[in-house]
């Protein structure tokens, strides 16, 4: 079983920063990759930024340049630095992890989400 936690989402003014933190834990053998997503009402969830256990990482266009994602492999912990926000950057943000279990096999969930929201 394997489990994450979420935390850095809020409130921001337009221009400004955050820093996502998604920690997994529990019955992890190894992480394959580890990434950030994204979900407006009434839209699919899309992909924000990921990244392997290798450190190579893969951004959605509208956030190159803005958005940083880093991994501590020793603490199966993934960050996602958001700089120069937009309040079209507002959103549920997800962690997602695919790991591989003690078992071998393949694990994928999901976090609870986090709100951000970035006012004009």
């Amino acid at each position: 079983q394997v489990q994450l936690v979420e935390s850095g989402g809020g409130l921001v003014q337009a221009g400004g920063s955050l820093r996502l933190s998604c920690a997994a834990s529990g019955s992890i053998f190894s992480i394959n990759s580890m990434g950030w997503y994204r979900q407006v009402p009434g839209k699919q969830r899309e992909l924000v930024a990921a990244i392997t256990s290798g450190g190579s990482t893969n951004y959605a266009d509208s956030v190159k340049g803005r958005f940083t994602i880093s991994m501590d492999n020793a603490k199966n912990t993934v960050f996602l630095q958001m700089n120069s926000l937009k309040p079209e950057d507002t959103a549920v943000y997800y962690c997602k992890a695919d790991s591989r279990l003690p078992s071998f096999l393949r694990s994928i969930i999901w976090g609870q989400g986090t709100q951000v929201t970035v006012s004009s």
